[in-house]
């Protein structure tokens, strides 16, 4: 029986935020408005942990003003389509995977960018897990497309959420930010799900959080694999829960230019513009198991990667596996953890650009 290679799409294999991009580009200042509801996400998932709620629900909670401004999924579809931007080798990488393992994509995007991605890369959609989302099927009334413009640009001047380091309850925050949270709980589980396209809220499951851990159990026994035969790469808060059912049980787990909740919550931190590597890892994990892995990327350089097995085309793709600039691999511990997080979180930065890397 094959093992089995699981990532997260946003970060691991493109460079996209898919959600962000479509709100920036249809939403006025769409941008702000996107990123104040992402740290609010990132707040109730991390911090007040909301009874039912899963961190990657910003893809839920911006569906309304999508709506209000006319949004059609036509236009998601295309825009999708027309925007991907992958990380180099990504289509490679995963060609290569396919062939040592049976491999998944478990995303919180919508529907209609995996789709696309899945045609950019040759990957059946079928083994794909992602938030389904058909947009043209919910009505919106006249009244509720104004009061929600109106919203949508009253949320766009609220100041940005900071969230303390150490913060464990609403109250570790600042006032003003307290002020913000209460007015966003108000707005978010008072006032729209009063609306007629309130039942958005309650129909569209997004998969972030606890649903990405249940997609890879639910791999997992369709296919009658182990978990600690599982290979999980991710890059953040979304990918907390996964994380843990694959290290609990044995599994691998690979943070790629994760930002603070994924370097925290995986194994190995991985810092590079080229997806070879995640190939070369996948490799070594296949071919040797977990514990020998661990001790192969101790020791981190191109003569112990040949030496371990690691396949030639894999070494000699231009600049990826150069030995001159091997990506930056390591093994997280308490010790570093704290510099991986910083050093992790600025290359996300440089890598997918300062408005989506500094996203939860």
């Amino acid at each position: 029986m094959k093992p089995v290679f699981i990532s997260d799409c946003e970060g691991p294999i493109s460079k996209n935020d898919n959600a962000f991009e479509i709100t920036e580009h249809f939403v006025p200042k769409g941008d702000r408005l996107f990123t104040l509801i992402s740290n609010y996400d990132d707040v109730l998932a991390d911090v007040t942990r909301k009874s039912g709620y899963s961190a990657g629900s910003t893809l839920k909670l911006i569906l309304p003003f999508l709506k209000a401004y006319g949004v059609t999924d036509k236009q998601i579809e295309s825009f999708s389509a027309s925007n991907i931007i992958l990380i180099a080798n990504s289509k490679a990488t995963l060609e290569l995977v396919r062939t040592l393992a049976s491999a998944f994509i478990v995303s919180t995007s919508y529907e209609h960018y995996i789709r696309a991605l899945c045609k950019a890369l040759d990957f059946p959609f079928a083994n794909t897990y992602c938030t389904r989302l058909s947009l043209d099927r919910y009505l919106i009334e006249a009244e509720e497309i104004s009061l929600l413009r109106r919203i949508a640009a009253q949320i766009a001047q609220m100041p940005m959420i900071a969230i303390p380091k150490t913060a464990k309850s609403i109250e570790d925050f600042s006032a003003k930010d307290q002020e913000t949270l209460a007015q966003l709980d108000d707005i978010f589980w008072t006032l729209i799900p009063q609306m007629s396209i309130g039942k958005i809220f309650a129909e569209v499951k997004t998969i972030g959080g606890g649903q990405k851990a249940e997609a890879i159990q639910d791999v997992a026994e369709k296919l009658d694999a182990d978990l600690s035969d599982v290979m999980y790469v991710g890059d953040s808060i979304t990918d907390v829960e996964a994380f843990e059912v694959v290290r609990n049980n044995g599994g691998l787990t690979v943070s790629f230019n994760g930002n603070s909740y994924a370097v925290k919550n995986a194994e190995l931190a991985v810092l590079s513009e080229n997806n070879s590597i995640t190939a070369v890892i996948a490799e070594l994990f296949f071919k040797h198991g977990k514990k020998k892995t661990l001790q192969i990327l101790e020791d981190w350089s191109i003569k112990a990667l040949r030496r371990n097995g690691v396949s030639t085309p894999l070494l000699e793709r231009p600049v990826a596996m150069h030995s001159s600039c091997l990506p930056k691999v390591k093994i997280v511990t308490a010790q570093n953890m704290e510099a991986l997080v910083k050093e992790s979180s600025e290359f996300r930065k440089k890598v997918r650009g300062e408005a989506i890397g500094r996203l939860g």
